[in-house]
């Protein structure tokens, strides 16, 4: 009640901060606070409504994974699209209110991409044109990095950049706070591009062993009997997609960089491409 409290105008950052140490400590504090908040953001008075958000993002700051995986169920969300849904209480709430909730949910689409329910909230509220466009974010949006964060975060390897980022979020500067969002939105754009990277190699090593595999079991039927018009034009489409996944390995190479583990696969790849090319124009030149 301190903590919403709709006749201050400032935050009670203290107060919200014990609250977060008290849902930190109670083994049910995820599951109330949020029962508790849902009903705070639902208020009709917009102060204590705008206020109760603020406390909610804090606690998505602070209150980790049991936090993150109550506040990613439908039982929440439904009560945050009440506040927009013109059937229930967006006839009344005010327009700075359903903007902060707007706001709140498409963050989490953006921090929290594995959370399937999140996602499709935001999704049902375009369909239905209660949200016409994705809002721009401001620069001192409290936005906590992702969790839980992919295995090998640069925030996990980078000890200078995880104690900058802990001491930017405990500041109650706002220059301090657009400090800490341009640094994870920095460091999750270099961990999406190095996911889009793993992504890229894992698909064409798969690709190169599928094309590698069927190329071997023709020019094994090729040295039993003639090839088929049919099967020697497969041998030949096979031939011509294979030399082009020798390009994209050669980039594979040059990006995975310092990666040992990483080369490593590649190069293997490309041997097997090579020699299963150079089968084949054996191959082809004896028949």
């Amino acid at each position: 009640d301190e903590a919403t409290d709709p006749s201050v105008c400032e935050e009670n950052w203290e107060c919200i901060q014990r609250f977060c140490e008290q849902v930190n400590a109670d083994t049910e504090g995820p599951l109330s606070a949020l029962r508790l908040l849902a009903h705070k953001i639902q208020s009709p008075q917009e102060g204590e409504a705008l206020h109760a958000l603020t406390v909610l993002e804090t606690c998505v700051n602070n209150c980790g994974g049991r936090f993150h995986s109550e506040m990613a169920k439908f039982r929440f969300l439904n009560e945050l699209i009440k506040v927009l849904s013109p059937k229930y209480y967006g006839i009344w709430s005010s327009e700075k209110v359903k903007s902060r909730v707007t706001e709140v949910i498409f963050s989490w689409t953006v921090w929290f991409p594995q959370e399937v329910k999140i996602q499709d909230a935001y999704q049902m509220l375009k369909k239905q044109g209660i949200v016409k466009e994705d809002p721009k974010l401001p620069e001192d949006k409290i936005l906590p990095p992702p969790s839980p964060r992919p295995q090998n975060s640069i925030f996990d390897t980078d000890e200078e950049k995880s104690k900058l980022l802990a001491r930017l979020l405990r500041s109650s500067h706002p220059e301090d706070l657009q400090a800490a969002n341009r640094l994870i939105q920095s460091v999750v754009k270099e961990e999406q591009e190095k996911s889009a990277q793993v992504s890229r190699r894992v698909n064409t090593l798969r690709e190169v062993s599928e094309n590698v595999r069927a190329m071997e079991e023709l020019l094994e039927s090729s040295r039993r009997q003639e090839l088929s018009p049919a099967d020697q034009d497969t041998l030949q489409a096979l031939s011509q997609r294979c030399e082009k996944l020798r390009v994209l390995l050669f980039r594979l190479a040059s990006e995975a960089g310092a990666d040992e583990e990483a080369l490593a696969e590649i190069l293997q790849a490309s041997d097997q491409l090579s020699q299963a090319l150079g089968q084949c124009r054996q191959a082809v030149a004896s028949q």
